[in-house]
């Protein structure tokens, strides 16, 4: 016996090959079994000689005109070289041979598929399933899949990976599948009873409880989708995707210190990322701990310095304690990039309004309502800077500008009233404000806000009663 089975099996395949070739020359050769043609044709196929593989075929069949194996290699080589309509020729002739072998169907599917045709493919699988069980049906259902994919039929995606599931429920490969095309299809419910049933006979399947969380969370069931993924994690406690949703679900229920606990849990799990440290700033930022929302905002900027949201969030939470230079210096940073952004351009508005820099705050407004016209939040920043800095009749004309350009919201007559009352227009502002509080009487607190001294004047003072007493207010 030889020391050298490699070196053994590479002479016993020079002689394959030496033999092939006397084949084809027509000199003098031993007899080539079978299997001795499928190892010279796979050699040829695996150092990518398409023709030669091709011709060895050619040869192998026509020795061995009743193997199906061959047939199917040949077809499989015809494919690889785009000879579609030739490889399904060869496919027809091996299946009169030989129905049972998996691969029939499967390069069957591919010639299809590759002539466009998806829904023979999926017929030739659909009829296939019927002749196989276990791992091989599972193979064909997972290439079924594929088809439906291939041709959008997304809900059919669903059905296959839950008959796999219903024949493997542990599989690893359809679990991760099925937890995407559960949240895409819509077909929650579904999904929450497959996982649930699941459960039942195998209990200790983290990712099965995933899934099911998952499903919860698609159809806002946030609490139930946080016991199922914290079973996931006491399952395996190094699983991050179940720490990072559930984070995200603690988030949606408003509950940000346990949704900083489990992410700052993701980031000791996982290569630290952008979307967590801002997630973990979001938090901090709704419970008020600004220098701490900023801390984690700044660490995400460190990975992703092309996210303008992230230093016009930094400069929000500067505006939140009136630290006005240094919002600035973030939304300019933000502004680098998107300099018309409205929402950049507003808080900086905001920002020079509150430093008394009022022509450069006109100027940001300005080009929130020239980028917006329709949108009601640039002007009303924009109105109430002309009228906290007297620019009362440059007010009234803007407010007509707002009033057309936004569908006559009612706040614009309440601020049209409250620029003809200083220009001492008393009837015009009362008959404005009397179409306001028509259409929102609920909005006179805007219009108090505005101006605090205007309960001083009788004639407004007379409107409102009017509306308490019907009861509009």
């Amino acid at each position: 016996m030889s020391n050298n089975p490699y070196r053994q099996n590479r002479e016993e395949l020079k002689e394959l090959l030496h033999q092939f070739d006397n084949l084809k020359s027509g000199r003098s050769h031993a007899f080539i079994e079978e299997e001795a043609f499928e190892t010279i044709i796979d050699y040829f196929d695996e150092q990518e000689e398409l023709v030669k593989a091709l011709e060895a075929t050619e040869y192998a069949i026509e020795q061995y005109p009743y193997s199906s194996a061959l047939l199917l290699k040949r077809a499989d080589l015809l494919i690889a070289s785009k000879r579609y309509k030739e490889a399904l020729h060869n496919l027809h002739q091996a299946e009169i041979l030989d129905n049972s072998d998996i691969n029939l169907y499967i390069l069957k599917t591919d010639a299809y598929l590759a002539l466009d045709k998806q829904e023979k493919a999926a017929a030739v699988l659909e009829a296939a399933l019927d002749y196989f069980e276990g791992d091989e049906k599972v193979e064909l259902l997972f290439e079924l899949a594929d088809v439906y994919d291939d041709y959008e039929n997304f809900d059919k995606v669903f059905d296959c990976l839950k008959m796999i599931l219903e024949l493997d429920p542990n599989n690893e490969e359809a679990l991760y599948k099925i937890c995407f095309w559960t949240d895409f299809t819509g077909r929650n419910e579904e999904g929450i009873r497959l996982h649930q049933k699941i459960l039942e006979e195998h209990p200790f399947n983290e990712l099965v409880w995933f899934n099911l969380a998952a499903a919860y969370q698609g159809i806002k069931l946030y609490e139930k989708a946080i016991d199922a993924y914290q079973y996931a994690v006491a399952i395996d406690d190094k699983f991050d995707y179940a720490w990072r949703n559930l984070g995200d679900a603690y988030l949606r229920l408003r509950r940000y210190k346990e949704a900083i606990e489990v992410l700052q849990k993701v980031l000791e799990l996982a290569r630290p990322e952008d979307v967590i440290y801002e997630a973990i700033g979001h938090c901090y930022d709704k419970l008020q701990n600004y220098a701490q929302a900023r801390f984690n905002y700044r660490k995400a900027t460190h990975l992703n310095q092309d996210n303008s949201q992230l230093f016009y969030k930094i400069a929000a939470t500067y505006m939140n304690e009136g630290i006005w230079d240094s919002a600035v210096k973030n939304l300019e940073i933000a502004m680098r990039t998107y300099r018309t952004q409205p929402e950049y351009n507003l808080a900086m508005g905001q920002c020079y309004m509150e430093m008394g820099k009022i022509e450069l705050a006109v100027q940001y407004f300005g080009n929130v309502v020239r980028r917006k016209p329709k949108n009601s939040n640039g002007w009303i920043e924009l109105l109430k800077c002309l009228y906290k800095t007297n620019c009362f009749e440059e007010g009234a004309e803007y407010v007509d500008h707002a009033l057309e350009l936004t569908n006559k919201k009612p706040i614009f007559f309440l601020y049209k009233s409250a620029f003809l009352l200083a220009l001492g227009k008393s009837k015009e502002a009362v008959l404005q404000l009397e179409i306001g509080m028509e259409k929102n009487p609920r909005l006179i607190k805007k219009l108090v806000d505005l101006n605090p001294s205007i309960l001083q004047n009788q004639l407004i003072v007379d409107v409102i009663a009017r509306f308490k007493r019907n009861k509009s207010i």
